[in-house]
């Protein structure tokens, strides 16, 4: 079996790759090699490698950025999802792809499962849900995975890193912190994620799922823990959104609730506390 794995060096794929490679022939595709917005030569590359999985972990995520370039985060999250779900269902292959708890308004305090409307309040959101559609429609094939709050150890090099290693980083230069209090999330490690993805590919049952580690918190609380797990001595205040000012909206609960992994009898994501402490332990050498 062949797998096709774009956006090989971000965090999430960073993680699924050996995982993979024990089960499949990889082509590990960075955005350099495969420009997903030039629909014409990805279906060239597809159709010359031949995968029988493909797992799109790229997408254009900068929230507020997508708020100006609304054209190309719809171009890269909703129509390239499209042309390799059209490639997948000519072809018989699966699609695996990656979604995000902002497709949600956070209207409402109660964790949301795979069947909740999604409503989203920004350009982001609204971009990740049409692709959500698209892919769904255009192949029967499909593996549509809903996450939230991502960090793993390639975002400790990557450009802007991940929270964790923000917070860190921030952290280190003894200035005092303003965290945003009332956004309330469950952050997710990709090293928790990635063999959960797996496990739900071999289930061969399609549709879309909802993964994240269990619990919630707000961003002030994460950075919280992350700055007592690592002893580190920092004066941190909670803010709001509204004190923050960015310009895309996020939702103010967008704990995502996982009634499809419950279904398999896979519903065991340990808890965010759990997965952060473990990251904390086993971060590379010399990252800040």
């Amino acid at each position: 079996m062949r797998a096709a794995l774009i956006g090989s060096t971000g965090q999430l794929a960073t993680d699924l790759l050996p995982l993979l490679a024990r089960q499949y022939e990889v082509v590990a595709l960075t955005h350099g090699e495969l420009e997903l917005t030039d629909y014409a030569a990805v279906t060239a590359r597809l159709d010359r490698e031949q995968p029988t999985v493909v797992i799109n972990t790229a997408a254009f995520h900068r929230v507020d950025d997508c708020e100006v370039a609304v054209e190309s985060a719809f171009s890269v999250n909703a129509f390239a999802p499209l042309t390799l779900a059209r490639w997948c269902q000519r072809h018989g292959a699966v699609l695996v792809h990656f979604s995000t708890d902002f497709v949600f308004g956070g209207d409402q305090p109660t964790p949301r499962g795979e069947c909740d409307l999604a409503v989203p309040v920004s350009v982001y959101g609204a971009s990740k849900l049409a692709g959500e559609h698209l892919v769904r429609q255009a192949c029967a094939r499909h593996i549509v995975v809903r996450t939230c709050g991502l960090y793993g150890h390639a975002g400790s090099k990557g450009r802007g890193g991940n929270f964790v290693e923000t917070m860190l980083r921030l952290g280190a230069g003894g200035k005092p912190l303003r965290v945003v209090a009332d956004q309330i999330v469950a952050p997710t490690a990709t090293a928790d994620l990635a063999p959960k993805i797996l496990q739900v590919l071999a289930t061969g049952r399609f549709g879309l799922y909802h993964i994240t580690n269990s619990g919630e918190c707000s961003w002030y609380q994460f950075a919280r823990a992350i700055f007592e797990f690592t002893g580190m001595r920092v004066e941190l205040t909670p803010i709001s959104a509204a004190e923050y000012g960015a310009p895309a909206r996020r939702p103010a609960y967008s704990v995502l609730r996982h009634d499809g992994l419950r279904a398999l009898g896979l519903d065991d994501m340990p808890s965010w506390q759990d997965a952060l402490r473990r990251y904390l332990r086993s971060r590379p050498q010399g990252a800040h």
